[in-house]
């Protein structure tokens, strides 16, 4: 029953203690022995929580849940878990309890506590339940009430401070604003692998939700508000403050001793010890406070905060007085001004307020309304401006219109935005979950409640989402945590067929060859993380992984432009200079995985398939050069031939004896006008080859090779090395280079068409250099012609024009100064010419 004290007083017991002393748990077994009961909590999580245990007990069909936003009274209830100012003041049962009674003292809400202690009372027994502070308060306002105090189940000691990346598994870091707990937070993930976040505007789902990943050791941090102080049991070993002050809603202030205690109190649950002290910033503790906190010894409370309930409905200014009562006896003052106090005495300055709140009925109505709660805190007329509305319409059409609330509830019903949009949100769901849970307001208040709850357990779980997303990595606290308890054990761990590396389940990067690569995700303390557990589980990996290598097929390996060797598509050792072009060594790359027997391992089966490669793309010089083995007279130009890659650049046909160039040809290998070469040797394979193994023993990157199907490209190639396009088989020509074999065949045609004198300059020749025909003079000069004016009619003759003329060309020779060429005729016809050099023979 509810109601005065009067011939009670007897049957009401206080118990006081601090945290961790079993009061709420001997509450509610109280509270089941009688066969009806009420417990008020300052918490509608904690309503929830308590709920859901009686639940569990009595069934879902005999225990009521009672908040501001739910509302769930079965028609057979007898035992109502409530918050403190939804507990029903109609309803007669054997026993009501108040948690948290020391809330008296609160400036905001601590007049609804002290009207529960001074007019809460159950017909057989009241229990109220809160820390020895209000003790001497009790005695004085309700003296017949009997006082038991309890000790701590745990010891509570000072840690001192430590640095955020020093401190113990199963910690809470507080801090005090927003800003604060996302820093900090931020800072963990990264450190720590993640943290849970628990606020005072979380929804108690989204609470609990974050609350659950702690307790399930997902994460073995936890950043809270002081929202921590009350309701959240659970196994905290440290509580570490980064800060002493927080902003209490009307000013800063330091935190006083009592409230160092409540949240210091977290730590250390059942008869498990636990310690508090400072983090980050936060200065040390003063030795009073850590003295008072260790002792569980405070202050008293020296008065409590009261608002009269015996209210004046008979008008709006009557209202208002009765209000602002002074406090009827001694130990009692008011508090802070609340938000319903506040939202009435601005509705109180509007005239259709005024006009409208006539009577009775509707001044309770408008009180009422301004009992709204402002969970939004939009610091505007926002608030006052909706009760006003609300009042409107129950005053008016009795219940509140239907589309008006449906359109209100469906403009939150977005799940999308940041942390601070989504508790935004919720808080303004919460609004019309409040709204919803008045039956006298809302017609089908079950359908709208339920709307209501649909709408906030979706953004809750949206926010939690963003929660654990923004804050923490799963990857990293789990292997965190795996790899202090494996401690010299074997981790769960695997490399799938792809390369990806999975410990205990989480992938944290990839090998590439004989290198871990991590997740580029993993930055900072992580990646070095993710680095320590793949090291423990590479370390049988590796070991196959060369025995792969070792038995691979030749078509496993590659070659790249800077000269590493790939295996699988992926470098694991490179190139290095030989003594011989011909004869490159193989460098194993360094990895932390392979010791010296497994290096040279890799390396014996890379150089074995290196030097197969180079045997196979460059077989015909390998194997004149074996045919040659045992002629003395060829193994010279032989051994030039292979020091020189196949291709001796400037040699030409005069510089070999006339019986000494048909048995290289027998070889394959060509005394030809430009060089001394093997065609063979020119396919696009063996040059490919030819141009790496040049490279390399240059000091250089792979040059690009031109297209096999051009025969000419530009004389600048700019990403060409001195002395590469002789060595590849490209001809200086004026403005071009030339294919050697096209060069050497067209020099040979227009030789033999000159042989006897000027012949005439043949048809498509500049086709056949693939080149515009203005540019044949600049061309041809390189190679050993040029270009003269050739016969032709006069200005004042009739007829075709005669044919080009070829002046008579003789061969190239290596040495001289270059004469005057032969003059043959004059006229617009062009005519080929020999460059003598060293005169005609």
């Amino acid at each position: 029953m509810l109601g005065s004290d009067s011939g009670f007083a007897a049957r009401v017991k206080a118990v006081l203690g601090p945290t961790n002393t079993g009061k709420t748990h001997l509450a509610i077994e109280r509270l089941l022995a009688h066969s009806s009961g009420i417990i008020g909590f300052p918490l509608r999580l904690l309503a929830r929580e308590n709920y859901d245990r009686m639940v569990a007990v009595k069934g879902a069909r005999h225990v009521a849940l009672i908040t501001g936003e739910e509302k769930i009274i079965p028609p057979d209830a007898r035992w109502f878990s409530c918050t403190v100012e939804a507990m029903p003041l109609d309803r007669h049962t054997e026993f009501v309890a108040v948690d948290e009674i020391q809330l008296c003292a609160d400036p905001d809400r601590g007049h609804v506590f002290t009207d529960r202690l001074l007019h809460a009372r159950g017909m057989v027994e009241t229990m109220f339940l809160g820390a020895e502070t209000i003790a001497p308060l009790i005695r004085h306002l309700v003296p017949t009430a009997h006082i038991e105090t309890r000790p701590r189940l745990s010891q509570l000691s000072y840690a001192g401070p430590a640095k955020l990346v020093r401190l113990p598994p199963r910690t809470a870091v507080v801090a005090f604003s927003a800003a604060e707990i996302y820093a900090l937070a931020e800072l963990i993930r990264r450190r720590k692998g993640g943290c849970a976040v628990v606020m005072g505007r979380l929804s108690p789902r989204t609470r609990n939700a974050q609350v659950a990943l702690y307790q399930a050791r997902e994460v073995d941090f936890l950043v809270a508000t002081d929202a921590i102080g009350m309701g959240l049991n659970m196994n905290v070993d440290h509580v570490a403050f980064a800060g002493l002050g927080k902003f209490d809603g009307h000013r800063p202030r330091r935190l006083t001793a009592s409230e160092v205690a409540q949240i210091a109190g977290r730590a250390g649950r059942g008869m498990k010890d636990g310690t508090f002290g400072t983090t980050t910033e936060c200065p040390p503790i003063p030795d009073e406070v850590v003295a008072a906190v260790e002792a569980h010894s405070f202050d008293s409370l020296e008065m409590l905060c009261w608002r009269n309930s015996d209210l004046d409905f008979a008008s709006l200014d009557g209202l208002i007085d009765s209000l602002n009562a002074p406090p009827p006896r001694p130990g009692l003052m008011r508090g802070n001004e609340a938000s319903d106090m506040e939202t009435l005495t601005a509705l109180s300055r509007d005239p259709d307020i005024r006009k409208l709140a006539n009577g009775r009925r509707r001044m309770r109505l408008l009180w009422d309304a301004c009992q709204i709660p402002d969970f939004r805190k939009l610091a505007d007329d926002t608030h006052a401006k909706l009760c006003a509305r609300v009042f409107g319409h129950v005053a008016t059409d009795t219940h509140l219109p239907t589309d008006w609330l449906a359109a209100q509830i469906a403009s939150l019903d977005r799940a999308e935005g940041d942390i601070d949009t989504l508790m935004q949100r919720l808080s303004g769901v919460r609004v019309w979950s409040y709204i919803a849970a008045r039956s006298d307001w809302v017609k089908d208040t079950v359908h709208w409640q339920a709307k209501a709850r649909e709408v906030e357990d979706k953004l809750s779980d949206a926010l939690h989402e963003s929660l654990t997303t923004r804050f923490v990595d799963r990857r990293s606290a789990h292997l965190m945590r795996r790899l202090d308890e494996a401690d010299g054990q074997e981790l769960l761990s695997a490399v799938t067929i792809r390369g990806e590396v999975v410990v205990e389940g989480h992938d944290v990067g990839h090998v590439e060859g004989f290198d871990f690569v991590p997740d580029p995700l993993a930055v900072g303390d992580e990646k070095k993380l993710v680095l320590r557990a793949a090291r423990r589980a590479l370390r049988a990996e590796m070991p196959r992984r060369v025995g792969v290598l070792a038995a691979a097929a030749d078509d496993a390996f590659g070659l790249t432009a800077d000269h590493r060797v790939t295996w699988d598509g992926v470098p694991v050792a490179k190139l290095m200079r030989g003594a011989q072009p011909l004869r490159p060594r193989v460098q194993v790359l360094d990895s932390e995985f392979l010791d010296g027997a497994a290096r040279e391992r890799i390396r014996v089966r890379l150089q074995t398939w290196l030097d197969g490669q180079i045997r196979a793309d460059l077989a015909p010089l390998f194997a004149a050069e074996t045919m040659a083995s045992d002629n003395p007279v060829l193994r010279g130009p032989l051994h030039r031939l292979t020091e020189s890659l196949g291709m001796i650049p400037g040699a030409d046909e005069e510089t070999l004896t006339a019986d000494l160039r048909p048995r290289l040809r027998a070889l394959g290998v060509r005394s030809g006008r430009f060089a001394l070469f093997m065609p063979a040797l020119m396919k696009s394979r063996s040059a490919a080859m030819r141009v790496r193994l040049w490279a390399l023993h240059h000091g250089g990157p792979v040059p690009a090779l031109p297209a096999p199907a051009l025969v000419s490209v530009p004389a600048h190639q700019p990403d060409w090395p001195v002395g590469f396009a002789a060595m590849a088989g490209w001809v200086e020509a004026g403005p071009i280079l030339l294919r050697l074999d096209i060069a050497e065949k067209i020099a040979a045609e227009l030789g033999y068409r000159c042989r006897r004198g000027p012949a005439a300059l043949p048809s498509g020749l500049a086709s056949r250099f693939a080149i515009k025909p203005d540019m044949l003079p600049a061309v041809l000069r390189p190679l050993g012609f040029r270009v003269l004016p050739g016969a032709g009619l006069g200005p004042d003759q009739h007829g075709p024009p005669a044919p080009p003329m070829l002046v008579g060309l003789r061969r190239r020779r290596p040495a001289v100064e270059e004469p005057a060429p032969v003059k043959v005729a004059s006229g617009p016809f062009a005519a080929l010419a020999v460059l003598r050099r060293g005169g005609a023979r």
